[in-house]
C-alpha cells in the first residue's frame, strides 16, 4: 500500500470520511483505491465480537471466546512474561477473527478503590502499570493485532465521566497519571491511543492539544493514530479536535457524518489546513497497512480454544494472592471440606461493561474439585443482597459437619462495572453475616474472594485464611481448586493497597468531586505513597502476598555507591526458598529519596522480578536502575530532575516488608536551568556552577555565606526570588541584571 500515492488520489470527502468510523466497530475504507475497511473491538482480555445487536457497553451478547484474567488479577502476577504471552494469545485471536485493533490495554491509575472500572486497570502504581502494559502491547502487536492503549488521560472515575474535569497539578500528572503511558509509547509504540471522555484542567481530551500533540507526539514521539472513546467527540467541534490531534472519531453514525462535513467545509474555507487533515489520514492509513502486511506475511495462527483455555487457567493461578494463612491452606487430603457461597458454583470471572465477554468454557471451583471430599451450601443469593435465613442455617450446618469451611465471597456485577462507581467497599450484609456465623461454629475457615477491587473485611480476625482470586478469567475456578488443594502454590501480590476502611484512602475527600470538577488534592500521594507518608496501617499493603513456602533475602549489592545525575546502576540480591515446597517469589525494589530537596513519597517502586525456586534453591536477582529511577518532575524546568544527595535502595517482599537496604549518593554535578529574577536564591546557591560563578562575580567564599550573612539568614533567603536580594544586599538593579546574565552564561558553558 503506497500511502503517498493513495493520498494524492483521495478526494477531500474521502479524506474527511476516513477520520470517522463506518459503524460501531469498523473504520471506513476507500475501495476504489484498495484501502480496506478494518475492524476494532473490545478487549482488553477477550474478543467481544458482536454479530447481532451492537453496543459499546456490553449490553448485547458476543460470540464465545477465551476470557483471560482481568487487569486487576493480571497485574497481581507481577509477571512480565505471563502478560506478554497473554497479549500474544489475544493478538492471535483478534487477527484470526479479522479484527485489526484491540481496544486495550486499559491502564489508568487506581486513584480510588471506588472507581467502577478499577477491575479493568492494572495498578495504583505507574511503574508497574507501565511495565505490564508494555509487555501486553509487545505480545499483541508481534502477533498482528494493534492495541489502543486507554484511556488517555486521567480517566479515574465513572461518575460524570463524559463531563468531569480532572483538575491536577503538572507534577502529579507527570509522575502518577502520565508516566505509564510515557513508558508504553517510548518502549512499545502502541499502534493507537484512545482519548478519554473527561477534561483535564478544564480542556476536554478531544480538544486537548497539550496532551494529544505537545506531550504525546512531540515530546514522547508517538507515531500511531489517536481515536476517541466511543462518543467522546460527539459534543466537540470536530475541526478543533482534529487540530488538537484527535485523528479518528468513533463510532460512525449520523453525527460523525456531520463532523466529516465540518472538516470538508473548514478546509475549503481555509479554517483548517489540508495538511493537518492529510497528517491524520496518513496515520490511519499507516496502521491499516500494518494489519494488511501482517496478514499477507504471516497468515492466521490461531490455536484451538482448548489450548487457549489451558493457558487462561494457568494464568489465573499466577494472579491469585494469598492474603492471610494461619495453616489451614493448603487443604489436607481426605479432610471433609464445605464449599459455601454461590461463587463456588458460579464464579465471577470478568467485569461488567465494554470488557465483558462470553467465556468459551467457564469452570467453577466446585466442578474442578470433583474427586475431593467436598460438600456445598449456597449460603447467600447473588441476585438478592438481603439475608436469607434458610440459606444461612443450611450453610452453618454444612460448616459444622465439615473439617474445613471455604467461603466463596465477593462482588456481583451490579456492584462494579463500567458506567458507575461503587458507593462503598463493603460486601453485602448477608455475606459478612455468613462469615461471622460460620466462624462461630467452625475453627478452620478460609475465604476465597471474587472481586475486581478492594473490599472491607470486618471478619478478617475470625478466619484463618483469605485467598484473593480477583476476576481471574474463565480458568479462575480451576486455578482456585488447584491453589486450595495445594496442586499449585499461590504466587501473586497485590498491585494495590487494601485499606481498612474507605476513609483511609487518599482521595476520600476529593472523590468523585463537586459537580463537573474533581480536584486531585492528594497530589503525588496515591496508593501506598499516601499510606506510607501518613503512617496509616492498611488492611493489606501494596505488594503483599504469601506463599505455601518461605523465602530468605541476603547478599544485597550495588554496582556503585556514588553516581552522577546522568548515571544508573545495577542492584543484585540473593533469594532462597527456605521452605519445603516449590514456589515463586516477587522481589520488589523501591527507591527512597533522602536528599530532602523536594517533597517526595517515602519510597517508590522502581523494579520487580518474579523468580521460581525449588525447595532449598537460591538465585540471584539483578535489577537495572536508570537516572529516571531517581527523578522527580521539575515543573519550573519542565523536565525530570535528579537531586544531589543520599538515596536508599530498598528490597522488600512488599511495600511494608522491607528486608534489605543500601545507600548510594548522587554527586552534585551541575544541572542546566535558566536563571531569572524569579529564580529562588537557594536554587542558585546549591548549584555548584552558579555558586562558583557567584564567588567569582561577587567575591564570597563558597560555604562562608554571602556578604558576611549568617547561616540562619542564608536559610531564610533560600526561597526568596533573586530580585529580592536588593532588599538585603548592596546589589543594584543593573548589577542584578548583569549577574543573572553571567549565571546563565556559566550554566551554558
Amino acid at each position: 500500500m503506497d500511502i503517498d500515492a493513495i493520498l494524492r488520489e483521495m478526494t477531500l470527502e474521502e479524506k474527511a470520511g476516513l477520520c470517522s468510523g463506518a459503524d460501531m466497530w469498523s473504520l471506513k475504507g476507500v475501495p476504489r483505491l484498495g484501502v480496506p475497511s478494518v475492524s476494532v473491538s473490545d478487549g482488553p482480555y477477550g474478543l467481544r465480537k458482536q454479530t447481532g445487536g451492537k453496543d459499546n457497553l456490553g449490553l448485547f451478547e458476543s460470540l464465545p471466546t477465551i476470557c483471560f484474567p482481568a487487569a486487576c488479577g493480571a497485574a497481581a502476577s507481577f509477571d512480565r512474561g505471563l502478560i506478554r504471552e497473554m497479549g500474544a494469545a489475544l493478538g492471535e485471536i483478534f487477527t484470526a477473527n479479522d479484527v485489526s485493533v484491540i481496544l486495550g490495554p486499559a491502564m489508568n491509575i487506581k486513584r480510588s478503590p471506588l472507581c467502577g472500572r478499577n477491575f479493568e486497570y492494572f495498578s495504583e502504581d505507574p511503574f508497574l502499570t507501565g511495565e505490564l502494559a508494555t509487555e501486553y502491547t509487545i505480545g499483541a502487536q508481534e502477533k498482528g493485532a494493534g492495541v489502543s492503549a486507554k484511556h488517555f488521560a486521567l480517566n479515574n472515575q465513572e461518575k460524570r465521566r463524559f463531563s468531569t474535569s480532572a483538575n491536577v497539578d503538572e507534577r502529579t500528572m507527570r509522575e502518577i497519571y502520565l508516566a505509564a503511558f510515557e513508558t508504553l509509547v517510548k518502549r512499545a509504540q502502541p499502534q493507537t491511543i484512545m482519548s478519554s471522555y473527561n477534561a483535564v484542567n478544564g480542556v476536554t481530551l478531544s480538544e486537548n492539544k497539550y496532551l494529544l500533540t505537545d506531550i504525546l507526539r512531540e515530546e514522547w514521539g508517538f507515531e500511531g493514530y489517536v481515536m476517541s472513546d466511543w462518543g467522546a467527540a460527539l459534543l466537540s467541534d470536530r475541526v478543533k479536535t482534529l487540530s488538537a490531534g484527535l485523528d479518528l472519531e468513533m463510532p460512525g453514525g449520523n453525527v460523525s457524518a456531520e463532523h466529516d462535513a465540518q472538516i470538508v467545509s473548514a478546509v475549503r474555507t481555509g479554517e483548517l489546513s489540508e495538511e493537518v487533515l492529510d497528517t491524520a489520514v496518513r496515520r490511519i492509513l499507516g496502521i491499516i497497512r500494518k494489519a494488511a502486511e501482517y496478514t499477507e506475511t504471516h497468515g492466521k495462527t490461531e490455536k484451538s480454544l482448548d489450548e487457549y483455555h489451558r493457558q487462561a487457567a494457568l494464568a489465573a493461578r499466577e494472579t491469585a494472592v494469598l492474603l492471610k494463612n494461619r495453616g489451614v491452606l493448603p487443604l489436607k487430603p481426605g479432610k471433609k471440606t464445605a464449599f459455601i457461597g454461590e461463587f463456588a458454583k458460579t464464579p465471577r470471572c470478568i467485569g461488567g461493561g465494554s470488557s465483558h465477554v462470553h467465556p468459551y468454557r467457564l469452570v467453577s471451583a466446585w466442578d474442578a474439585a470433583k474427586g475431593e471430599n467436598v460438600t456445598f451450601a449456597q449460603g447467600f443469593s447473588l441476585s438478592d443482597p438481603s439475608e436469607d435465613g434458610q440459606l444461612l442455617r443450611e450453610a452453618v450446618e454444612a460448616a459444622k459437619a465439615a473439617d474445613v469451611a471455604v467461603l466463596f465471597l465477593g462482588l456481583p456485577d451490579r456492584e462494579e462495572s463500567e458506567g458507575f462507581d461503587r458507593r462503598h467497599l463493603r460486601l453485602s450484609d448477608a455475606q459478612n453475616r455468613l462469615a461471622f456465623e460460620i466462624a462461630k461454629v467452625q475453627p478452620n475457615v478460609a475465604v476465597v474472594l471474587h472481586n475486581g477491587a478492594p473490599v472491607e473485611m470486618p471478619w478478617i480476625d475470625e478466619v484463618n485464611a483469605v485467598l484473593e482470586v480477583y476476576l481471574g478469567g474463565e480458568g479462575v475456578g480451576e486455578a482456585t481448586a488447584d491453589l486450595l488443594f495445594g496442586r499449585a502454590n499461590p504466587c501473586g501480590k497485590l498491585p494495590e493497597t487494601f485499606p481498612v476502611r474507605l476513609e483511609d484512602n487518599p482521595s476520600f475527600l476529593n472523590f468523585p468531586g463537586d459537580g463537573d470538577r474533581c480536584v486531585y488534592g492528594e497530589g503525588i500521594y496515591v496508593g501506598y505513597r499516601y499510606y506510607d507518608k501518613k503512617k496509616i496501617a492498611p488492611l493489606f499493603p501494596f505488594g503483599h502476598g504469601l506463599s505455601y513456602t518461605q523465602f530468605a533475602y541476603s547478599d544485597l549489592s550495588v554496582s556503585r555507591t556514588q553516581i552522577t545525575r546522568d548515571e544508573g546502576l545495577t542492584v543484585s540480591v540473593k533469594i532462597q526458598n527456605v521452605g519445603q515446597a516449590a514456589g515463586k517469589e516477587i522481589v520488589q525494589l523501591y527507591v527512597s529519596d533522602r536528599t530532602g530537596a523536594v517533597a517526595r513519597p517515602e519510597k517508590e517502586l522502581k523494579g520487580f522480578e518474579k523468580v521460581a525456586l525449588a525447595a532449598g534453591e537460591a538465585k540471584t536477582v539483578t535489577f537495572s536502575l536508570c537516572p529516571r529511577s531517581f527523578a522527580y518532575y521539575d515543573v519550573a524546568e519542565k523536565d525530570w530532575a535528579v537531586p544531589a544527595g543520599e538515596f536508599e535502595i530498598l528490597i522488600g517482599k512488599s511495600s511494608r516488608e522491607i528486608e534489605l537496604s543500601a545507600k548510594i549518593t548522587v554527586r552534585g554535578t551541575a544541572r542546566r536551568f535558566t536563571v531569572t529574577r524569579d529564580t529562588a536564591f537557594g536554587k542558585v546557591w546549591e548549584n555548584p556552577v552558579t555558586q562558583a560563578a557567584l564567588a567569582k562575580l561577587i567575591g564570597f567564599q563558597p560555604g562562608a555565606g554571602l556578604f558576611g550573612m549568617s547561616e540562619e539568614i542564608m536559610l531564610l533567603l533560600a526561597d526568596t526570588p533573586l530580585a529580592s536580594l536588593k532588599m538585603f544586599t548592596p546589589v543594584t538593579d543593573s548589577q542584578l541584571t548583569e549577574l543573572i546574565a553571567a549565571l546563565n552564561t556559566a550554566l551554558e558553558s
